[in-house]
């Protein structure tokens, strides 16, 4: 059985000196998980760019591997503001955030840029986590439909490789509550069956984002693969819930 894995993105809510401290608590807490210790659940931390070397640093020793939040469509070149996913491998990132719904609706990215991403980021070793959800709430059939078509898009002609897909409805992002089980078993089970079927795609893992938090891998036990979290996670002690949640998971 595939290990669990636990991911979290700080966004653009921190401060630099915020940031250092929550990785500071956050090593201390996950350096003592015995579980994440040991691999039965494998943690990354998507921190922004600028917050990237604090990270690795606060993390050196510990087996919590850092992502970064985007990556360039792009390699080395006349690409002001960009940062190349050589760059970020070469910097120890290991996981990249691509496709998330607010990039989508405040960059106006496209699926032809998220499949640009991806094949940079599979193209230097680095696991993109690839964000999918359908923007409305109109059942399982839709969502299947919507999700399936995003999924292939964005690993349309991508160098073999791992992915993580974070299955993140639009319309639960931000919400009180995180989509009902029901619905995310449904789905995630799809999304799992097409990548079984790529031999491209080993190793690669279903999480869910939208809303998750503390609570919810109790109830969704390993009908995922895990869960992406936000701002649930800012309190590093909601943080080492969910990976006590996950521990108990990954033994059920």
């Amino acid at each position: 059985m595939a290990r669990l894995i636990v991911g979290v993105s700080l966004k653009a809510y921190f401060s630099r000196s915020q940031a250092r401290e929550w990785f500071a608590q956050v090593a201390e807490r996950v350096g003592a998980h015995e579980s994440v210790r040991s691999g039965d659940i494998e943690v990354f931390v998507a921190p922004s760019y600028l917050h990237v070397d604090d990270a690795l640093r606060a993390f050196e020793g510990t087996p919590v591997r850092v992502a970064a939040q985007d990556v360039s469509a792009y390699g080395r070149g006349a690409y002001t503001g960009e940062v190349s996913a050589l760059d970020l491998a070469e910097s120890g990132v290991r996981f990249a955030e691509i496709g998330h719904a607010e990039r989508r609706r405040l960059f106006n990215e496209t699926d032809a840029v998220v499949a640009a991403k991806t094949s940079a980021a599979l193209a230097e070793g680095i696991v993109p986590v690839l964000c999918l959800g359908e923007t409305v709430a109109d059942g399982v059939a839709s969502a299947v439909e919507d999700v399936i078509s995003q999924l292939g898009g964005a690993l349309r002609n991508a160098p073999a490789g791992r992915v993580v897909v974070a299955y993140e409805p639009v319309w639960a992002i931000g919400a009180a509550e995180p989509a009902p089980v029901e619905h995310i078993t449904a789905v995630t089970r799809e999304i799992r069956t097409r990548l079984a079927d790529d031999p491209k795609r080993a190793g690669s893992s279903v999480i869910y984002g939208g809303s998750a938090g503390p609570g919810l891998l109790t109830v969704l036990g390993r009908n995922a693969d895990g869960v992406f979290l936000g701002r649930f996670a800012h309190d590093p002690a909601a943080f080492a819930a969910v990976l006590d949640e996950a521990a108990a998971a990954a033994v059920s």
